[in-house]
Order: C-alpha cells, then structure tokens, then sequence
C-alpha cells in the first residue's frame, strides 16, 4: 500500500489527509524540510495516491493499476517534475515555462494534474516571476508541489500563494530502518550512519564512502590543533570538491558535508566548553575536542559557529 515506504512523516500526511477530509485541498503547497529527509518521496506517494484508479481509501494507492504503475515508472502523463538541470545553480527560466505550459493542459487520465517543483531553492527571480501566475491562477485540478530546505530563499510572492508544510529530520530509528531497506546490510554501518546522518538519508548514504572520512578526518585534525594549517586544509577541501567531477550536485553535496563536520564539530566543543554532555561525539575523538573548546573559549567558539553556518 502507498505510505509503506515513508516513514517519519506522520503530521504532513495528516495535514494533507484533514484537507481532504474537509474539502479544502489547496492547489499549491511548500514541502519544506532538510535535504534527504524523504519530501521527493512523499511528493511521489502523494501524487500516485491522487491519481490512483483504485484508492481502497481516502489518500491512499492501491499500487496495482496502471496509473500507480506510471507513477512508480515516471511516466504518468498528469505527474510534471521539475527539476535544476545537474549542470546548473539555478532552475532555467525557459525550463520553468514549459514546465507551466504543461500544467496548463487539460488532464490526460483524470479529474487532477500534479506538478512537483523538486528543487524549490533554485528558483531565480526571473523562474519564480515566471511561476506567479500558474500559482495565482492555477488551472482546474491542478495541484503544485514545491520541495525545498527553507522558507527563507522563497519570494514573498511565492510563500503568499502556498501553504507551508514543514518536514523533520528522520529519528535514528527510521534512518535506520530506511538504510537497511536501501541495502545496508551490516547492522553497526547502519548504527554509525544513522548516529552521522543528522536525520538526512541522502547525507547517511554519502557517509557511506571511504574517501570521505578520509578528508573529515585530516580537516578535523586540523582544525582542532593548536596551530591549525588552514592553508593545507583548504588544499584539501578543494581537491575532494574537484574528485567529486564536474557536475554541480556532487560538488555542493560535499562541500555541505565538509561544512557540516565542522559545524557538528565546533558544537560539540562549544558544549563541552559550557559543561554541558555531547553525546553524539566520538569517544575516540572527545579529548582534541575538549581540548580545543578549552583553547578557544565560548566566545571564539560562537563567533566560529556562527561564521561556518
């Protein structure tokens, strides 16, 4: 049955199942949440439960007919994705217009036509202007889904015409649970994972590199000497950026990362600094990190904080 691989999600599928049962499912709606959390899923399940022949119930897929088939495939005529292309920052202006040209079609198969906007944060001033008017005059049955890390990087005409549903980052227990269904077989990987993965399937995955420890492993040491060699780490930093290719999405995948082990890092520090436990933190690594909380001091560690965020 749809939903059975989403998992974490308990309150965005009830806001979507209470607008249902009302009779007042709005056309638009801003997915927001962490990267990797599962909002691309939930989208997808969403949609094959709208356009499900055979819905055994309310918001719910029966995974059998041809429509639910299409969706699983990607092919469905009435499902629109867009997405930034691997090779660029921002979503395409020219890309955002056909993408609205579609929508405005009549449906193929049914009552309803979805669109899922995947990478909401790409929007540049001249795709969201572009979007403005399917989203004040949306076609009849169309419903818009946009999936984005925050509202922060939204246009104040764009948050305006959506409504906000905020996703939270996975317990470890659902990590857990949604690697092993991914393939990770071995139980402490999956342990280690889940405890790194800061909630974000896409980021536990990615831990799941030996290169990558690697590279946490010299810029931690690092960063946490008494005399850090920032001229060498960010060498180091550079090349595993470079090793990733060419393509945009890799790139900014580790250097999130990176960005990310330094940022848990220096909180880790700047609890112990102020006596508090950090029960995340490595035992094997726990007396340089002690070591430099007290070096640094809470001040110096908030002012780090605050610049690496």
């Amino acid at each position: 049955m749809t939903w059975d691989r989403t998992r974490g999600h308990d309150g965005p599928r009830r806001t979507f199942a209470a607008a249902v049962d009302a009779g007042r499912l709005a056309h638009s709606y801003l997915l927001v949440g962490p990267d990797g959390v599962g909002k691309r899923l939930f989208a997808r399940e969403l949609a094959k439960a709208f356009l499900c022949e055979h819905p055994p119930q309310a918001l719910s897929a029966c995974d059998h007919c041809p429509a639910c088939a299409q969706v699983e495939a990607g092919t469905h005529p009435d499902l629109l994705f867009l997405r930034t292309p691997d090779d660029k920052h921002e979503l395409p202006v020219d890309d955002m217009r056909a993408f609205c040209a579609q929508i405005s079609l009549k449906p193929t198969r049914g009552p309803r036509k979805i669109g899922i906007v995947e990478d909401a944060d790409d929007f540049n001033a001249s795709s969201a202007n572009s979007f403005l008017k399917t989203l004040e005059e949306p076609p009849p049955g169309a419903l818009l889904l946009l999936l984005a890390t925050g509202t922060d990087r939204q246009l104040p005409t764009i948050l305006s015409r959506c409504q906000v549903v905020r996703f939270a980052p996975l317990s470890p227990v659902d990590l857990r649970a949604v690697l092993e269904r991914l393939g990770v077989e071995d139980a402490g990987k999956r342990e280690r994972l889940a405890r790194l993965g800061a909630g974000s399937v896409s980021r536990a995955l990615a831990l799941d590199d030996d290169a990558i420890w690697q590279v946490r492993q010299k810029l931690l040491d690092g960063l946490l000497s008494p005399r850090p060699p920032f001229q060498a780490l960010a060498e180091t930093w550079a090349r595993f950026n470079e090793d990733a290719g060419k393509e945009t999405a890799p790139q900014r995948l580790r250097t999130s990362l990176v960005l990310q082990f330094l940022i848990e890092a220096v909180q880790h520090a700047l609890k112990l600094s102020l006596g508090a436990e950090a029960p995340d933190l490595d035992p094997a690594e726990a007396p340089k990190v002690k070591a430099f909380a007290d070096r640094v001091g809470p001040t110096g560690l908030m002012e780090l904080l605050d610049a690496l965020v």
